[in-house]
């Protein structure tokens, strides 16, 4: 570094000094108060994810609209699928409408996909106002609370999406409860009006305060590092790199793995455990949590190591599950409670991996617009998955068959992972 760079190098120090100590987050220095984001994305996350709560809806509304156990995940599966859609159209308007704005209007169709919801005559019907419109609102929302955060903690990406990211994995231990408890007192379609109300008006008021921090702030303690990392060469489009297509491929696999798992929780251990079906079903709470937990702990390993080494250990651990499962007997509980506990720990631990891995390897000041790009492999292994795990059911009679193609899938991914998913290799002309 030359004097000119040393001078420049101290000026921007002086001004990002200067700059901290007039910024405030809710009232305290940013330093500080960006940690309260934090919480206040979760919050976001975890209204949004009551997507994954429709199985307390299924049943209920099966009887209600006189559809069969088919059709009935049909909206759940538009959802999800219009949910990945719209995560890079979202992440493309972020930075030119703000985002409360979009977090508004992201919370605004949610809770309106859940009102219509409740005035469905018909499974068609429901499609539309269930899985179309509140997944396009989830998809517009879900995006914004974890671009804020990136921005607010250039020095911890990894931990802070991590943690932001909790509330959508461990949203079913609260909203399903909250459902069936209404459920209980009200029937199902005043549930959906209800809930539709609870989640607008939280959403729309927890974005107030979720906004970007002003360009080219870095936490003090920071500003060698992050200096050093807004010198660093980003492709400049991510279809331009060969890293790009490593860590789409990785994340669809992961996904595939982790969202087939989730799909067959309860029904695996009912029919190949033969464990009783209430206790399948509470086992999905201990899933919920490890599912939960992986999050900051894979963002966390993401910050520290390379992408492709935690990917790796990602894909092994769900390897051992399918092993685990692939060997289960009768009345092995352990076995299962373990092997589904690895799953679901991979499929929270992916959604770190991927939204920290995309932080490292573009350009942070367009994660919005990448990341909803990279998201779309989310939505092709949830679909597949979702539409896999069914047919393999019904044409071998069991899913013992599922997890040999996972296993096959895990190792696929450790390859892929090796190749690919590492920095070097773009542009893919050089």
């Amino acid at each position: 570094m030359d004097n000119r760079q040393r001078l420049q190098f101290k000026g921007s120090r002086i001004d990002n000094t200067h700059n901290q100590a007039q910024l405030r987050v809710l009232g305290l220095p940013a330093q500080q108060g960006r940690w309260l984001l934090i919480p206040l994305g979760m919050t976001i996350l975890l209204c949004l994810g009551t997507v994954y709560s429709w199985s307390v809806f299924r049943t209920p509304l099966e009887v209600a609209l006189q559809v069969g156990a088919t059709e009935s995940l049909l909206p759940y599966t538009f959802a999800l699928v219009f949910y990945a859609l719209l995560m890079p159209i979202a992440g493309y308007f972020i930075p030119r409408l703000g985002t409360r704005l979009m977090k508004v209007i992201g919370g605004i169709i949610v809770g309106l996909g859940y009102i219509l919801s409740s005035f469905a005559s018909n499974i068609v019907v429901m499609i539309l106002t269930y899985g179309v419109i509140a997944g396009t609102g989830v998809g517009i929302a879900y995006g914004v609370p974890m671009a804020v955060i990136a921005r607010w903690f250039p020095d911890r990406k990894g931990l802070a999406v991590g943690l932001t990211i909790i509330g959508f994995g461990l949203s079913p231990l609260i909203t399903a409860p909250l459902a069936n408890f209404l459920i209980e007192t009200y029937t199902v379609r005043p549930t959906l009006r209800i809930l539709g109300i609870i989640l607008t008006v939280v959403i729309v008021i927890v974005a107030i305060p979720m906004k970007f921090p002003p360009n080219h702030w870095q936490p003090l303690t920071t500003t060698t590092s992050t200096d050093k990392a807004t010198n660093q060469a980003y492709p400049s489009h991510l279809w331009k790199s060969q890293s790009f297509y490593g860590l789409w491929i990785c994340y669809a696999i992961g996904t595939l793995i982790g969202l087939s798992a989730i799909g067959i929780s309860s029904p695996v251990g009912e029919e190949m455990i033969q464990i009783k079906p209430s206790v399948a079903t509470s086992s999905v709470s201990l899933f919920a949590l490890f599912n939960g937990i992986s999050r900051p702990l894979f963002g966390w390993l993401s910050d520290r190591f390379k992408p492709h080494h935690v990917a790796i250990g990602a894909y092994t651990l769900a390897l051992i599950g399918c092993i685990l499962m692939i060997n289960a007997q009768v009345g092995q509980v352990a076995t299962y409670l373990i092997a589904f506990c690895l799953f679901w720990f991979c499929l929270g631990g992916w959604l770190a991996i991927a939204p920290t891995t995309t932080l490292r390897f573009f350009n942070p000041d367009q994660y919005a617009q990448n990341y909803g790009i990279v998201f779309t492999s989310y939505g092709v292994g949830g679909l597949v998955g979702t539409l896999f795990t069914g047919q393999i059911r019904d044409r071998f009679g069991s899913y013992n068959i599922v997890f040999y193609f996972m296993a096959f899938l895990a190792i696929m991914g450790i390859i892929v992972a090796s190749l690919l998913l590492k920095r070097k290799g773009y542009p893919l002309s050089k």
